[in-house]
């Protein structure tokens, strides 16, 4: 944060900055991000609009798809199979109200074309 300072007639003569050490927060931030990446299982994120924006090595190898490859796609559009759409974006929908759901199978598209079954658990991600 930072505000003016005056002085007695209302005359600006600096600015006072306040800031806070974030180094703490920063390691944690780069942990989680370095443990979904490196998990044993596909793990996949999605913004509020289904973008992707996260895609860990697990669902890289499984899928294969890279990162860069999927990132700002639609994951229901793009890598759900036709007769999983409305059902896989009604589960994500339901996320991001907060609601989770536990054990939905669901056939994921690969790079390859083929269909591979996923057991998805969708919980909602929040910025703490």
């Amino acid at each position: 944060n930072a505000t003016t300072r005056r002085d007695v007639q209302g005359n600006v003569i600096g600015v006072v900055g306040i800031g806070q050490d974030i180094t703490g927060r920063r390691a944690q931030e780069r942990e989680y991000t370095r443990l979904i990446d490196t998990a044993n299982a596909p793990i996949f994120g999605v913004d509020t609009e289904g973008l992707v924006n996260v895609w860990n090595q697990c669902a890289m190898r499984l899928v294969g798809y890279c990162t860069n490859e999927v990132m700002g796609h639609s994951l229901v559009k793009e890598f759900i199979t036709d007769d999983y759409k409305t059902a896989v974006q009604a589960v994500l929908d339901r996320a991001l109200q907060g609601a989770e759901t536990e054990n939905f199978e669901f056939p994921l598209i690969t790079k390859s074309g083929m269909h591979i079954e996923v057991l998805l658990n969708a919980t909602a991600r929040r910025d703490e």
